[in-house]
């Protein structure tokens, strides 16, 4: 069965979901009148040619080295236009370097008044599914917020106009492909799942889960509430051993109380789905609308990942060895998160 091979991929991999900023783009876009400015912070592994000291940071003397062959590669995968006008790309060395990432300044120019600046971003991680750009827009006073993937590229800016709808469907996707990516976000859900239940003890967790988290992740992001990365994702690798521990004895009592238990992981739980949208800075003008439509996302992909989880699940309860299915499923979860438990709570970072 493809979905047990999936739980054995994870035990394997033991892929931690902070591991988010390792494939974003962060980018702030001022749109004038004959000009346009991003001010662009890339792993920098996207143009590792131009890093000649191998530290992983492209500096200011290693961008002005290479400034004709940046500008080319980026003019190719970072396109401004006005009504198929192209904006001239010059590239300057930005701010000071951060980590993983280097910062760029993007500058493309037009000979005349632009009227609608049409954005294509293509800046990704070749086949990395997750990897994304977080932008911030301002024009004329006005700021949005938008997300660019690998399936969403394009992004136009009318002037005097603010494409709220646009801003809104990028951070639903982002929160979708947010929860698909949080492998352990996904375990937890299917170890609750693996209890049993009917539709009633579905329908309590899940609304359980999805209040607590819905809940944290709002007052995190709006930094009421912070706790160290390393505690809350060592916490949610505990709530995984927890749960899917408790499949083995406690049934009747776990089938009663276990919305209470999943309300207090869930918690937990959304300060690590709010993990991504704290790296960056959302504008407070726009800070509602983004929360709220990367809160819908999540929730789009945790309803997928549980319908997904619960057919299969009633299917199998035609099948003789039912019962070992689930306590398999269930150990796998355990052990992955003991894994992940020690991976983040006791080795070094």
């Amino acid at each position: 069965m493809r979905w047990l091979a999936a739980i054995g991929v994870l035990l394997t991999a033991a892929v931690p979901a902070q591991a988010h900023w390792a494939d974003l783009a962060v980018a702030e876009i001022v749109v004038g009148e004959t000009k346009a400015e991003i001010t662009l912070a890339f792993p920098t592994g996207l143009m590792a040619w131009a890093d000649d000291n191998r530290n992983g940071q492209l500096s200011a003397a290693e961008v002005r080295a290479y400034q004709p062959r940046l500008e080319a590669f980026l003019a190719e995968r970072i396109r401004l236009t006005d009504g198929g006008r192209p904006g001239v790309l010059a590239v300057r060395a930005a701010d000071e370097p951060a980590g993983t990432h280097s910062t760029l300044l993007l500058v493309y120019t037009w000979p005349s008044p632009v009227r609608a600046v049409r954005i294509h971003y293509g800046l990704f991680l070749p086949g990395v599914s997750t990897a994304s750009c977080l932008a911030t827009i301002l024009q004329d006073g006005r700021v949005q917020s938008v997300v660019f993937t690998p399936e969403s590229r394009e992004f136009t800016v009318e002037l005097g106009r603010q494409a709220i709808w646009q801003q809104a469907a990028s951070f639903i996707v982002l929160g979708i492909k947010h929860i698909w990516g949080g492998y352990d976000h996904i375990l937890f859900l299917l170890s609750l799942l693996m209890l049993g239940g009917g539709l009633r003890y579905l329908i309590k967790v899940v609304s359980a889960f999805t209040v607590a988290h819905s809940l944290t992740l709002s007052l995190a992001v709006l930094n009421v509430v912070t706790l160290p990365p390393r505690w809350v994702e060592s916490a949610i690798a505990l709530s995984i051993v927890y749960v899917a521990t408790e499949n083995f004895w406690r049934k009747e009592q776990a089938l009663r109380n276990r919305w209470l238990i999943t309300f207090g992981f869930g918690l937990v739980h959304g300060l690590g789905l709010a993990s991504i949208l704290k790296e960056i800075a959302i504008p407070r003008a726009n800070l509602a609308l983004s929360l709220a439509s990367f809160n819908v996302g999540v929730e789009i992909g945790q309803v997928a990942i549980v319908a997904i989880a619960f057919v299969l699940i009633w299917l199998l309860r035609a099948w003789p060895w039912e019962v070992v299915v689930r306590r398999l499923v269930s150990a796998a979860a355990a052990t992955a998160g003991v894994f992940w438990f020690i991976q983040r709570a006791i080795l070094p970072l």
